[in-house]
């Protein structure tokens, strides 16, 4: 671990007038963690004795973007970055499991430390006094652990959203939870349910991100459950397939762990097979099947992400994904056309993507031959794309303007036509070409 640690210039800078004017001043936090990691902090953030309007005064208000002044925070923009600095405080009663009722200023840096929620974000650091390091922040870094700053109940009852916190550092940074706090992580799982789902959202989509979320998932769904409940029917549910040699839950984190690290891809795989417990039946020879489950789940997916006010365009491209990751159509040139015109030559990467994660994460035996289908696939699309194969209207080498050239006016008829078009095309009966096209709309028009 890089003991070393340079401030920026600015930082340094910062530090150094507060200090002359007789104040305490230390970049603090998860810029001081990062550093000791060898990595390179995204912000720096500064804690100080000084109160919001000593540090206004002594920096110089053209420098000062004025907010966050209430609550002791100082941003300062220099050479075009914003610097946060905060005042040394303490938290008064949490009345929400989030937020405090009141905070405090004090002049003294341990207290402020104490109430952090993280030792390894509980290291603060200036020039002058070297590495300030009260709850044993060092040590855990070496030994890759997150272990709560004090007593884990207090921690998780001052501030719920530290529950998922925690997962996300251990996920991202690769860190193992120490027991004590993992246990009050478990037993403080359903504080969670007084946090924002904005919050969860951000949260769990970094945790699904990082580098330990297998291990994660595996050792907290009744926490994922709180947020998400819709998970529980999957725990322990056999599938009774050959296809699969794991219960509906392990093999959704190993889908997810199979994944490429890209927040979209991961939610999706997340929520693949959401729909399976729902749909399962048993037929005569015994074997367990899931008919349907892609369009119940896409369903369920849907009222899951607008639960955790999902933005529109994630919610659009998880359900049509979900709906889609388990067709298997022969792999020649018109089925790999048909797919892509319901997915658009961008997203269907990563339908391929999610399927290999799939194939990944269901019976070993039978994985190559299945990764070898969607390879076929694979192979197809590019063959298709550098042929220039149509697979969407603004490909097409005609539009609405030229119906309304034909006479045909009424926009339900032109986009019903466009569409039929479209079809054929696609389905390789009539090619891509203008005059052609005009002629079959001529006579599609005749029969309506």
């Amino acid at each position: 671990m890089n003991r070393i640690i340079q401030l920026p210039e600015t930082v340094s800078e910062i530090i150094r007038q507060l200090g002359a004017a007789g104040h305490d001043a230390y970049a603090v936090g998860g810029c001081i963690r990062d550093s000791l990691m060898g990595k390179q902090p995204a912000d720096w953030d500064i804690c100080t004795s000084a109160l919001p309007e000593e540090t206004l005064k002594i920096l110089g208000k053209q420098n000062i973007v004025e907010n966050g002044m209430k609550h002791g925070t100082v941003t300062v923009r220099f050479d075009h970055r914003n610097y946060e600095i905060t005042t040394f405080r303490t938290d008064g009663e949490y009345e929400d499991n989030r937020h405090p009722k009141e905070v405090t200023f004090v002049r003294n840096l341990a207290q402020d430390l104490a109430r952090r929620d993280f030792t390894v974000n509980a290291l603060a650091y200036n020039d002058s006094k070297g590495l300030v390091d009260l709850y044993n922040g060092i040590e855990d870094l070496r030994q890759q652990r997150i272990c709560c700053v004090g007593d884990p109940d207090k921690r998780f009852h001052e501030d719920a959203l530290r529950i998922l916190r925690a997962l996300r550092f251990s996920s991202q940074l690769g860190f193992t939870i120490d027991p004590a706090t993992a246990e009050s992580i478990h037993r403080n799982a359903r504080l969670l349910t007084n946090i924002s789902a904005e919050r969860i959202m951000a949260e769990f989509q970094k945790i699904l991100t990082g580098r330990r979320v297998e291990e994660l998932l595996m050792e907290y769904p009744d926490v994922i459950g709180v947020f998400v409940p819709e998970v529980t029917p999957m725990l322990g549910f056999r599938q009774r397939n050959p296809h699969h040699s794991y219960d509906v839950w392990e093999h959704t984190v190993k889908v997810v762990a199979n994944s490429e690290p890209d927040p979209l891809l991961r939610l999706t795989a997340f929520l693949h097979d959401i729909g399976k417990p729902r749909c399962f039946t048993i037929d005569e020879k015994n074997i367990g099947h899931f008919h349907g489950h892609p369009d119940v789940g896409a369903l369920m997916a849907h009222d899951i992400l607008k639960r955790l006010k999902s933005d529109n365009r994630t919610l659009q491209t998880v359900c049509l994904l979900i709906k889609l990751h388990d067709r298997r159509p022969p792999a020649d040139s018109k089925n790999v056309r048909r797919l892509v015109a319901k997915t658009g030559t961008e997203l269907f990467p990563l339908l391929l993507s999610l399927k290999r994660a799939d194939a990944k994460g269901q019976n070993p035996l039978m994985i190559t031959q299945k990764l070898e289908y969607i390879d076929r696939l694979e192979g197809i699309f590019h063959a298709e794309l550098a042929n220039h194969a149509v697979f969407s209207l603004k490909q097409m080498a005609l539009n609405g303007y030229d119906l309304q050239c034909l006479g045909i006016h009424e926009g339900k008829r032109i986009g019903i036509l466009l569409n039929e078009l479209l079809a054929l095309v696609i389905e390789g009966e009539l090619p891509n070409d203008r005059d052609r096209l005009l002629q079959e709309a001529k006579k599609l028009n005749e029969r309506f």
